[in-house]
């Protein structure tokens, strides 16, 4: 679309979503806004489970890489077997580590939005 000067007319771009009624904040959120002692709650509740959450997969994080040497040291025929010629240490070390992690990943991700989903129904609620 061009204006009769020759310079393309203005075309104001806004959102789909200007139509939906916005939701009103509910009284946890003022509460955590004005740094209330109710506000200084619920975030600190917020705080203590995703502290909780963290923790926990460090604790297994450490837990399972740790732990593979020390079976490696007692397991004698865990030390000496071997899979296509690879030691399965090495084997262990090098791959089983991998989805491990990838799984602890996935884990913490699902737990900390579920986590922020009760934070935040939980302020709705006030």
């Amino acid at each position: 679309m061009t204006a009769r000067s020759g310079r393309p007319s203005r075309v104001a771009v806004t959102s789909p979503r200007t139509a939906v009624p916005r939701r009103r904040p509910g009284p946890g959120t003022r509460e955590i806004d004005e740094q209330t002692r109710l506000g200084e709650v619920y975030m600190d509740a917020l705080i203590r489970s995703q502290l909780r959450l963290s923790l926990s997969v460090c604790v297994l994080l450490v837990a399972f890489v740790g732990g593979l040497p020390l079976a490696f040291a007692l397991v004698r025929p865990m030390r000496e077997a071997q899979v296509f010629g690879v030691p399965l240490p090495w084997l262990l070390l090098a791959v089983a580590v991998y989805p491990v992690f990838a799984g602890l990943g996935w884990w913490y991700r699902r737990q900390a939005e579920a986590a922020e989903r009760d934070f935040a129904e939980m302020v709705q609620r006030g």
